[in-house]
This record gives C-alpha cells, structure tokens and sequence, in this order.
C-alpha cells in the first residue's frame, strides 16, 4: 500500500516538476477525445461536455452536432418519401455556409473556422456524393468549397447544353448563331457535354466557329463530377443541372438546345422576379386538371410546408398537372440557399433518383427544378403567366379565335414575347427541315392538346399578332440556321 502510494507521488511530483509535459498531455488527450467521439458518434451529450460554452460560440457546437449526426444517418433508398428531409438538411447547410460566409464567420479563431468548413463539407458529400470529384481530382478534400471557390466572382452567363444526338448539337448551333449574329448577345456560354463521344472536337470546333466574338467555351461536366452515380449520357435532360452547377458562371442562365429567343436573354438578368429571388423560371402549359392524382398526393406528402411562391401555383392549388417548363432556368450561384437549392435539383437528377422517383412520377427535369428550390427553402419566382403559345391560326376556323403550333411561349414582365420552346422549325419531330416564321400568338387562353402530328391550339383570349421586329428576328434566325445546317451539314434539303 505505502509502495503504491509512493508511486503516485512520484509520479506527481514528476508532472508538477515539468509544467509543459502536463499542458502538452492535456491538449493531445482533448484532441484525442474530441476525434474520438466525433468519429465514433458518441452524442450530444459527450460534445457538449468537450467545448466548454464560455469559450466556444453555441451556434458552432450546434451546426458540429447536426453535421455529426447527418454524417451518421445519411439519406439512402428508397427514396421516394426523402425529398422532405433531403431538403430540410439543405436548408441547413445553406444557413450555415451563410454563417460561413458572414462577418461572424470571417471573424470566427482559424480552428473554430475550420470545423465549421469540414462541417459544412462533409455535411454536403454525405448528402450529396456526385460532388465527390473524379478519380483524376481525388486530392480535393473540400469538394463543396472547391465548387464555390470555381465561380468567377460577379460572372453572367448561359449554358446550353448540346451532347447527345445530332439534332441537339445542331440545335445549339441554331441557337448560338441567332444569339451573336441576329440579337447581338455578348454574354458568354458554355456548351455542356458529357464526354468526348457526347459532343466530339469536330463538333465542338464546328460550334465553336459560329461565335464571330470568340466568347462560346466548352464544358465536359464529367471532369468536374463522378459519372459513376449519374450516368449521364444516358440521363438526356439530367445534364442540365449538373452543367449549371458546374459552370464557371456565378449567375447562370440555363437553356435547352431548341430554345428559340425574340429577345436578347440578357433580359432575363433584368427581370424583378430574377432580381428579388435570384431564381427565375417559367411556367408549363395548364393541363389535366385532376388528371394525375398519385403525382399530386406525392407532392403534398414532400410538401409539408409551402413557401408563398407555392401557394401561388394553380398546380398546388388547383391540381392541374405540370408547373414548369425548364427550357430556360436563371439561377444566382452566389446566394448560399440558390446553390444549395440547385444541389437539391441535381440530387433529384442522379441515377438513382431520377430512376425510382423523378422520372417516373413526373415528365423528364422539368418539376425537379422548382422542386428542389421549394424544398431546399430557396426563393424563386415564375414567369406571371402560364405557358402561352407562338404559331398559326386554324385554316378550318373562320372566327380566327384560335392559334396552334407545336411550341409553349414565354413573356417578360411586361408580357412582351421573350423566348419559345421547340426550336426553328415548325414541328421539329416530324419534319426536321421545315422552317417557318409563325404570325400569331396568345396568353392566358385555354389549351386544347394535340399530338406529335397534330399541333396543340390555345383559344378564349385574344389573338395577337407578331410585331414586325419580332417576325424580323424569326426570319434573321432562320436564315441564319439555315447556313448552319450546311456548316455542321446536318439538316437541308431532302
């Protein structure tokens, strides 16, 4: 007993000899415990006890305490009743890089901040793993904060993206000549592909030859992410908001190959919907009222809570069918909670997701983008009006009440005609060299339906006639996709 009792005080007069072997024990043992539990999940509880409340900031422990607990419990299949809770932890990664990125967050001690950085990345990867980088960028260890820091601060511009098939390269050379050569657009783009097969150099050179202001890159979204989880190349329509997130631009105007602008897009960047929300979108055409019952109590089963701009959807509140026409999508990358919404709107776009869920309930990308946005907590705005229509009167209707054509139409805030869907030509499907200028257009109407043969038609409102600068900017853009079709020789006459 006395030889035990003599060991201890050997061994403490030892450590009160040598001050800084107890202050150098004492921090490898906190840090020591500190990884332990963080790694090991050990609770609430233990983490509190390892920062102590008077030195550290509370909000810090709380977001190091949800991150922990996220990274435990990550969202794994079936996915179908995730998207709630997928969108609640992305409302709190947006509110925490929003700390991050405050005054606060700058002033936070070097150590504390890094937590805060490897809290939000890791919270990120765990609930979205396509931001893991490719094997030839396995160095990165912020995948998350590497995206961001990618972005060229203050940037504007478009992203089309073009892989895939013939008809959507050359649709994206229609678009690209009538943009520089007809409306005078100077913002740059990015044409997105994913991988060398899906847009080869030739066709890439070829685009790239249309652009007189040499400001049209490229962009193979598989060197920014894994295909692995989002098999791409067979996605068709997922592309697109991997693309946007993998633009350089900050603010990112999104475009399907086949849009067709009466306006510079320039304008998009203008309208107060984009301006107070930093997401702007366009509505689809009002369809099917009551017609698609299980789509319908599957949004409201994710919707626990609707935001206001949902509550303004006649889709929400009057059960017609699709919200959103995603041939034009403007998004502001530099607020926190866009971003994070977008990353929501890719997750819905990877493989297995779109395979189970967003593709099976709802029509290709066209609802995971406003989706995403309503469930990471984003505001957005729609255009004010559901989808109008551009296109010809009907030749059997004497009353000339009616207009019909292939397309959905789209106006800006002072409903003047801004872009269409559905490229140049008349009826892209079924004759792939008929172009023709339409002379009609109509909003707010009610949609009569038709088929891939027979054009749908709008009637009960006014028809309105094309102005002439508008006809003029059709006719410029027609001819101008007329020599593109010879360039890339695609297209031209039987």
């Amino acid at each position: 007993m006395m030889s035990g009792n003599l060991s201890v005080a050997h061994f403490g007069g030892y450590f009160h000899r040598r001050p800084r072997v107890v202050g150098a024990l004492f921090i490898a043992t906190a840090f020591a415990l500190y990884y332990f539990f963080i790694i090991n999940g050990a609770g609430d509880a233990i983490l509190e006890a390892i920062y102590d409340p008077d030195t550290t900031n509370v909000s810090l422990n709380s977001i190091l305490r949800t991150s922990n607990k996220y990274r435990r419990h990550p969202i794994e299949p079936p996915f179908k009743d995730k998207f709630w809770e997928v969108g609640q932890r992305s409302r709190n990664l947006s509110q925490w890089i929003t700390i991050l990125d405050s005054r606060w967050g700058s002033e936070l001690p070097e150590e504390d901040r890094h937590m805060l950085v490897n809290a939000i990345d890791e919270t990120a990867i765990s609930l979205f793993p396509f931001l893991q980088p490719p094997d030839t960028k396995q160095d990165s260890t912020a995948p998350l904060g590497d995206l961001r820091s990618s972005f060229t601060k203050g940037s504007k511009g478009i992203v089309i993206s073009a892989g895939g098939s013939d008809s959507s390269a050359r649709f994206a050379g229609h678009l690209i000549a009538s943009l520089r050569d007809v409306l005078g657009c100077t913002l740059p783009i990015q044409v997105a592909y994913a991988g060398e097969n899906d847009l080869p150099k030739h066709r890439r050179d070829a685009l790239s030859s249309l652009d007189k202001t040499h400001s049209t890159e490229f962009l193979d979204v598989w060197t920014v992410f894994d295909d692995s989880t989002l098999q791409l190349r067979r996605g068709g329509w997922a592309i697109k908001s991997f693309a946007a997130l993998a633009s350089r631009f900050e603010e990112v105007i999104v475009l399907d190959a086949d849009a067709v602008f009466l306006q510079s897009p320039d304008a998009l960047f203008e309208q107060h919907a984009y301006i107070n929300n930093g997401a702007y979108l366009f509505h689809d055409r009002l369809l099917w009222q009551h017609g698609f019952q299980d789509r319908h109590k599957w949004w409201k089963d994710q919707i626990k809570e609707p935001s206001p701009a949902m509550n303004k959807s006649l889709v929400w509140t009057e059960d017609y069918a699709e919200e959103c026409d995603s041939g034009v999508v403007v998004l502001d990358k530099s607020r926190p909670e866009v971003l994070v919404g977008l990353l929501h709107i890719a997750w819905q776009n990877t493989y297995a997701v779109r395979d189970e869920v967003s593709y099976k309930i709802t029509y290709g990308d066209k609802e995971t983008w406003w989706l995403g946005l309503e469930l990471a907590g984003s505001k957005y705005e729609f255009e004010k009006h559901y989808g109008s229509i551009l296109g010809w009167g009907k030749e059997d209707n004497k009353e000339n009440n009616t207009v019909c054509s292939f397309v959905i139409a789209h106006v800006d805030e002072k409903d003047k005609l801004l872009w269409y869907n559905g490229s140049l030509l008349k009826n892209k499907l079924a004759d792939p060299h008929g172009y023709e200028v339409p002379i009609y257009w109509m909003m707010d109407g009610k949609w009569k339906k038709g088929g891939k043969k027979d054009m749908s038609c709008m009637v009960d409102e006014r028809v309105r006639w094309l102005s002439g600068e508008e006809v003029s900017v059709l006719q410029r853009s027609i001819e101008a996709a007329i020599q593109v079709d010879e360039l890339l020789g695609l297209g031209g006459p039987n």
